[in-house]
């Protein structure tokens, strides 16, 4: 309940203090990229059940490519990987916060298909709502330049990555607290 009501307020106290920031990127990526300012995704969430994630877009219109996105790809553009590489891109999951579909902290939401291969235990860590941040998150911080170093992005993230995410985000699940979570938001910030 604590880590709800926190959500909610640091959320609409976020939107409120980025809204400049939030009118400026909107500005730019509709000067500079052609298409819409909003980048909407189906992913997975809380026991599964799918929501639209928002963030700013960052990528062509209709690029075609795959889920794995990789540093230096041509389908982003210039001004979408500075908003990457400060994960700019991802204020307006403030508004998911907010809505309730995710919190600031917890597994970062996969795309619908990768939350349909967990089984077992693994399971577990869809009863959390996805975050903003969390401790997977942390330690790939660099994931894009971690597949642009490697021959096949997609079977790396498939057979190394993504095992190693579901094993932390368990960890999290296993150990979570609402301290943790403030320690791994401040983590994130600095």
């Amino acid at each position: 309940m604590l880590k709800r009501f926190f959500d909610i307020i640091a959320s609409v106290f976020g939107l409120l203090m980025l809204s400049p920031l939030f009118i400026i990127i909107a500005v730019l990526i509709k000067i500079r990229m052609p298409g819409p300012v909003i980048f909407k995704q189906l992913r997975a969430g809380r026991y599964g059940k799918p929501f639209k994630i928002y963030k700013f877009r960052t990528m062509i219109v209709n690029h075609g490519g795959s889920s794995i996105s990789v540093k230096g790809e041509n389908r982003i553009t210039s001004l979408g990987a500075v908003l990457r590489k400060y994960k700019l891109d991802e204020l307006p999951e403030l508004w998911n916060v907010l809505r309730g579909d995710m919190s600031f902290v917890g597994p970062r939401p996969d795309m619908p298909e990768y939350a349909g291969q967990l089984g077992g235990k693994d399971r577990l860590i869809l009863e959390l709502r996805p975050g903003i941040t969390g401790p997977a998150s942390l330690k790939y911080v660099n994931e894009e330049e971690i597949l642009a170093a490697v021959d096949d992005p997609v079977k790396y993230n498939n057979e190394i990555l993504w095992p190693d995410k579901v094993r932390i985000n368990l960890e999290y699940y296993h150990n979570r607290s609402f301290f943790g979570d403030l320690k791994i938001i401040l983590n994130t910030i600095f």
